[in-house]
């Protein structure tokens, strides 16, 4: 055909050449004629000639999967090529319409999707790009390789985070198992078997599992910020610090180490928190930041913490923190630590008295009485100690009341114990009188 001939006539021969293929179930044939009508409006820069040839050609009766297929991916090749932005927005929608509802381009229309919501978000409508996003459900695509399945997922997660719909963002992020990411990337894959999904390669784009494991958590940080639930950010950035190219340097690995500390201190006791406390102790990296050791330390030690003291010794490194990895720790964070401090010491004064005055516990607290006691009940309606208060003499109570079965339980079990104890020396003791006996008689 010739250059510059009348477009409109040479798309019409085409579409006879196209009809007969496909007629014929020439399967060959009928992509190279619908992708070649493609290549002839592009080339002309026929766009809106493109967009109505690629809806014309999907809705021709008995037209083969195969040629949709191929119209789709040779279209999208277009989109980075289009004059500006309305154009490129006309030419998304068309290949939208297209494979909506067409299983075999739910992969292109997901990628079309992502592509269109990336500049619904760049125009600064995020609802409308959170919402463009939510439409597709990518992980019952069985072709779309496990990483970029993630990406998609993570992107959902991370629009929802933007326009702050907190609870669609925690029901995404549940899509993702996180021991998808410890998998072993480097182990040879499996041949498919002979009826078995093929999985497509992900885009060059899409990151590698460590760094989209840093993405996930990452987000899942930003989530758990919004309800200030220190525990599982510390665990969150714990994921983080044990990613092998975290590990590795020194620049990455101290910021997150230091995050961990902060929020273990910051989260409220509990078994997980004291573990968690007790495993980042064990840490070697950690000499490398002896401040923060000192700190875990205190904490983990049943003695009672000078809050005045602690807050001046450590008041320059917490605010460092806004300059570091992570942003702040929060504007409730210098509160929060002053109340983790109060409920440690409650808990060490729990342990070493049995009953103490409202006073002296005040006094050992550095509270007032009245302060002392909010605290003490806070403690107690949480379920964190057992105590109660006489408060007409001012007297804390930390002994648990016995039940009576528990009360006889525990005498007979002694009871038990001195019988064998009396029926033990019995038995040394005629075992010493035989001894004696025979050495006399010889």
């Amino acid at each position: 055909m010739e250059e510059g001939g009348n477009l409109d006539a040479q798309i019409e021969q085409l579409l006879n050449v196209e009809k007969q293929m496909r007629l014929s179930g020439d399967v060959a044939g009928t992509k190279k004629a619908a992708t070649d009508i493609l290549e002839l409006c592009f080339k002309e820069g026929a766009w809106k000639t493109l967009n109505d040839q690629i809806i014309v050609l999907s809705k021709r009766r008995g037209q083969l999967k195969q040629a949709v297929t191929a119209m789709v991916q040779q279209a999208m090749q277009y989109i980075d090529q289009t004059p500006d932005l309305e154009t490129r927005i006309e030419l998304i929608k068309a290949l939208n319409n297209v494979s909506a509802g067409k299983i075999y381009v739910e992969i292109e229309r997901a990628r079309l999707i992502k592509r269109l919501a990336k500049i619904k978000e760049e125009q600064g409508l995020i609802a409308e790009a959170a919402d463009l996003m939510q439409e597709i459900a990518v992980e019952t695509f069985g072709a779309m390789a496990k990483t970029e399945k993630i990406a998609f997922i993570l992107e959902q997660v991370r629009l929802c985070l933007d326009r702050q719909d907190y609870v669609r963002a925690q029901i995404l992020s549940r899509k993702i198992s996180t021991r998808v990411f410890d998998i072993d990337t480097s182990k040879e894959k499996k041949k498919p078997k002979e009826g078995d999904n093929v999985v497509e390669e992900a885009p060059a784009d899409i990151p590698s599992l460590p760094e989209l494991k840093r993405i996930y958590y990452e987000l899942m940080i930003r989530y758990y910020f919004h309800n200030n639930d220190y525990l599982e950010i510390s665990r969150c950035y714990k994921a983080i610090y044990e990613i092998p190219s975290v590990r590795e340097n020194p620049a990455q690995w101290i910021p997150v180490l230091r995050k961990i500390c902060w929020y273990l201190v910051l989260a409220p006791y509990d078994p997980m928190q004291s573990s968690l406390l007790n495993s980042t102790l064990e840490d070697k990296n950690l000499s490398e930041i002896p401040y923060f050791r000192l700190l875990l330390k205190q904490v983990v030690t049943m003695e009672v913490i000078q809050w005045t003291t602690l807050w001046n010794t450590y008041k320059a490194e917490f605010e460092n923190e806004k300059s570091m990895l992570g942003g702040s720790l929060g504007d409730k964070a210098a509160e929060d630590l002053k109340q983790r401090i109060i409920e440690h010491n409650i808990l060490v004064v729990s342990k070493y008295y049995s009953r103490i005055t409202l006073k002296r516990l005040a006094e050992l607290l550095c509270l007032s009485i009245q302060e002392a006691e909010k605290h003490l009940s806070d403690m107690v309606v949480s379920k964190a100690l057992v105590a109660k208060i006489d408060r007409p003499i001012g007297i804390v109570c930390f002994q648990t009341s016995k039940d009576s079965n528990n009360v006889l339980n525990s005498w007979a079990m002694n009871l038990e114990k001195l019988l064998d104890l009396v029926e033990k020396s019995c038995h040394q003791i005629h075992k010493e009188t035989m001894v004696h006996k025979a050495a006399l008689k010889v």
